[in-house]
């Protein structure tokens, strides 16, 4: 058999084994792997790099309405341009309805937004902010035939929240057309409460949002959504995980017998609520919701990856410019912490920073790193195993990673909208030099190959931890 390229030599990684051996690339599939391959157009000595499957980051925010007056960094350009840059070869972007809209509606402004401009395959979530009974009994099973077979819902934010009636109602549709929910848990009620109180004594620094925004507040909201899933019998994801109570509700759903799965993302590794104490409002750059917490938070994640309680790493890459009237420095959000935009960029450094702080440093092994960045996104989202994992027949979505290459995180090497980064000046040891999509090589050395965005749309099966619809 001939090849259109040959990556020769490389220590490849799945999420169970590890082997050296030749992968064989022919009409964007993976053809062939095994020893000693010959006859190709293209032959890539891979000796000393380790050949992954590009990662799947399932959490990402771009080109999304942010409120009045506010403009998200990243559109489906600069946003997949920076996810090839660390690495990814597809992420998972949500697709917003706004109160009154149609699922079909929205569907259509994404798709306008996204379509020629994405350097990486892109898929949609679903976010239900307005779940009608035509939204939910009408329009969401013709969608997850048509491959749309996420949602996601919110606890906390006025405008995008609902009810607990209304969670239950969109967890039944999920149960009924087999479409699996993703959940943001923070008590609504309990922030505003929070909020209030904070103004009454005139706090309204950046670091305050993580004060009104505090671990009860999410555990609680955490234990209601499992709670309400439970009662309608479906399995959920609850999403960027920040600490150890929220972690031990995951758990024990899991010792019940619930089909759940847990995300965590790398501010809740990386960053702290004293980043949101900064100097001046250096602190805006570092608010997102949950919040970064404390040292013993960040070792309760690691935990939950180490003992795979978190299923899923993911960048939740929201970002927004610091100095930009549009951005974190807006005039209200100098005023008052309401109005920071919630979100960090993080797409393009996700990746070396688990690789580096979890793979290189024994916390985690390449097997675990590859099925939490790419694997379980695949097989939850509908995408296994033609993404997530290197076998005969899989796209070749091919990251080559150097595990010896230092480099110092700046915000400069990232490609992405944003004017900062939040990991300015973290050192890491391991960086993706080439990635792979279908076949064609589109990252080298830290710059995109070819300028034209060669990415394509996703249309995804039912999740594997959802059962046959009701």
């Amino acid at each position: 058999m001939r090849f259109d390229t040959i990556i020769r030599n490389g220590t490849v990684a799945t999420a169970s084994d590890t082997f050296v051996c030749d992968i064989g690339i022919r009409d964007g599939r993976i053809a062939a792997l095994s020893t000693g391959l010959e006859d190709a157009d293209e032959v890539i000595d891979a000796t000393g790099l380790f050949v992954l499957p590009g990662g799947i980051d399932s959490h990402v925010h771009l080109d999304q309405p942010s409120g009045d007056g506010i403009v998200m960094a990243d559109d489906f350009d600069s946003g997949t341009r920076s996810a090839a840059i660390g690495g990814n070869s597809t992420v998972l972007a949500f697709c917003m309805q706004e109160k009154g809209q149609t699922l079909r509606e929205a569907l259509k402004v994404y798709h306008e937004k996204a379509e020629g401009k994405c350097h990486v395959d892109v898929a949609f979530h679903l976010v239900i902010t307005d779940p009608t009974p035509e939204v939910l009994g009408q329009e969401l099973p013709a969608l997850v035939e048509d491959g749309y077979t996420s949602l996601k819902v919110f606890m906390t934010y006025e405008g995008l929240r609902l009810r607990d009636d209304q969670i239950l109602d969109t967890l039944d549709a999920a149960r009924r057309t087999g479409a699996l929910v993703m959940v943001h848990c923070e008590n609504e009620d309990a922030i505003r409460y929070l909020i209030g109180r904070h103004e009454e004594e005139g706090k309204f620094a950046p670091k305050y949002h993580a004060t009104t925004r505090p671990i009860p507040a999410e555990r609680e909201a955490t234990h209601r959504a499992l709670s309400l899933a439970e009662i309608v019998d479906v399995p959920i994801v609850i999403v960027h995980v920040s600490n150890r109570e929220a972690m031990e509700e995951i758990r024990r759903a899991r010792q019940r017998g619930q089909k759940i799965a847990g995300e965590t993302c790398p501010q809740y590794l990386m960053l702290t609520a004293d980043d949101l104490d900064r100097d001046a409002l250096e602190g805006a750059k570092y608010v997102c919701s949950p919040p970064p917490r404390d040292k013993a938070s960040q070792d309760a994640c690691w935990e939950g990856l180490e003992q795979n309680v978190f299923d899923l790493f993911s960048s939740d890459h929201c970002p927004f410019r610091y100095e930009d009237v549009h951005g974190k420095l807006n005039e209200k959000g100098k005023r008052h912490f309401r109005w920071i935009p919630n979100g960090i960029p993080g797409v393009a450094t996700r990746l070396p920073i688990l690789f580096s702080e979890g793979v290189m440093k024994g916390r985690i092994t390449l097997n675990q790193f590859v099925a939490q960045t790419a694997t379980n996104h695949a097989k939850l989202y509908g995408l296994y195993p033609r993404k997530g994992t290197i076998c005969v027949g899989a796209d070749a979505d091919l990251a080559l990673w150097d595990p010896n290459r230092q480099v110092t995180i700046t915000n400069d090497i990232l490609a992405h909208g944003s004017d900062y980064t939040p990991y300015e000046g973290v050192e890491v040891r391991g960086w993706p030099v080439r990635l792979f999509i279908r076949g064609n090589s589109v990252m080298e050395s830290g710059a995109m190959v070819e300028e034209a965005p060669s990415g394509h749309y996703l249309s995804r099966q039912r999740s594997s931890l959802v059962s046959k619809p009701a």
